[in-house]
């Protein structure tokens, strides 16, 4: 089989196209060969060599934490899955269900289990689930990470009632996930962009509000305005500390900051007295179970929501594909098939 691994030196140019030995199932373990695969941000930093939670990521790894795939043969005593079944990846292999510990945070694909970007790939039946049927395969591959990280912020730890407002910062795969979600129960949806042309799509999906935060920089102000001066419930924090501040304006008072990522970059820091100031919560978050995501995948079987998939690559051209990420080029998710 073929795969794309990468090492030092680290860089989207020093990904390689290898030959494998075809991997063989073993005891409660299945084979999935891969049907299509998609980018997260998570997966950019860390071919770049920029990936550091967990501890730096180190020797020879396969990428890529999201796919989708169909069972081709099982081992013994496998029963959640058959032979012909199409199944997802999970981000999180041993994080069944429960909340979070460092035990169960320890098994993520990419690293330090070898990702979904090969053709043939071995898992634990515990670390794939059953995907909605009338989603296509590109459009199965975006749930793992990106969805499920929306669906914890919005209704595992957002804990969010029909009418409550929610922020969503840019237009990148959580983000457009949480838009959707947020839609589809009834919530009041915000989002901000620095391009009209990506607020315009996003008006098409049933955002109540947009702003262009190039031209509104104070955007904090303007979710308070567009919210009658109440502010947001919840606030899905991409950008880092450079756009804390503004999350921070923008939230309601004792309303819940999501903490996702850092794509903004980590050289700006923020006053910690604002979250006495407004008794804000603030929570970092990284994906979920295999709970939440079936939980979540009944959902979007029941509101028939259709994942948005902006670009598609040939798997072996996964170096356009992540510069396409970088230049961020994309509304919604990027995808690979194989």
């Amino acid at each position: 089989m073929r795969a794309l691994q990468i090492a030092e030196p680290w860089g989207v140019e020093n990904l390689k196209l290898v030959e494998l030995p075809d991997p063989v199932p073993g005891p409660g373990e299945v084979l999935v060969r891969m049907r299509t695969a998609s980018l997260n941000y998570r997966d950019l930093m860390m071919v770049s060599g920029a990936y550091t939670r967990g501890g730096p990521v180190a020797g020879t790894i396969t990428p890529l934490s999201d796919g989708c795939g169909v069972v081709e043969a099982v081992g013994e005593g496998v029963t959640r899955v058959a032979v012909g079944d199409r199944v997802s990846s999970l981000f999180y292999q041993t994080w069944l269900a429960g909340p979070p510990t460092p035990e169960r945070l320890k098994g993520a694909l990419g690293s330090p289990i070898p990702g979904v970007a090969r053709e043939l790939a071995v898992y634990s039946q515990e670390g794939v689930s059953k995907v909605p049927d009338f989603l296509s395969d590109e459009a199965a591959a975006t749930l793992p990470c990106a969805a499920l990280t929306a669906w914890r912020a919005i209704f595992e730890d957002g804990d969010l009632q029909p009418g409550d407002t929610v922020v969503l910062q840019g237009t990148g795969g959580v983000s457009i996930f949480g838009l959707q979600f947020a839609k589809a129960a009834g919530l009041r949806a915000i989002i901000t962009s620095s391009s009209d042309a990506k607020l315009a799509r996003a008006a098409e999906l049933g955002a109540d509000a947009r702003i262009n935060y190039r031209t509104t920089p104070d955007w904090g102000k303007a979710v308070k305005a567009a919210t009658g001066g109440r502010g947001a419930d919840l606030v899905l924090e991409v950008g880092g500390p450079g756009t804390l501040p503004m999350s921070l304006r923008a939230v309601k008072f004792a309303g819940h900051i999501a903490i996702i990522g850092s794509v903004g970059g980590v050289a700006e820091g923020f006053n910690p007295t604002a979250l006495i100031g407004n008794s804000a919560k603030l929570q970092g978050l990284s994906v979920g179970s295999r709970d939440m995501f079936e939980a979540m995948c009944r959902f979007i079987e029941l509101k028939r929501i259709e994942p948005v998939v902006d670009k598609v690559f040939a798997w072996t051209e996964a170096r356009t594909a992540f510069e396409t990420m970088r230049a961020g080029d994309q509304f919604g998710k990027i995808v690979l098939k194989f």
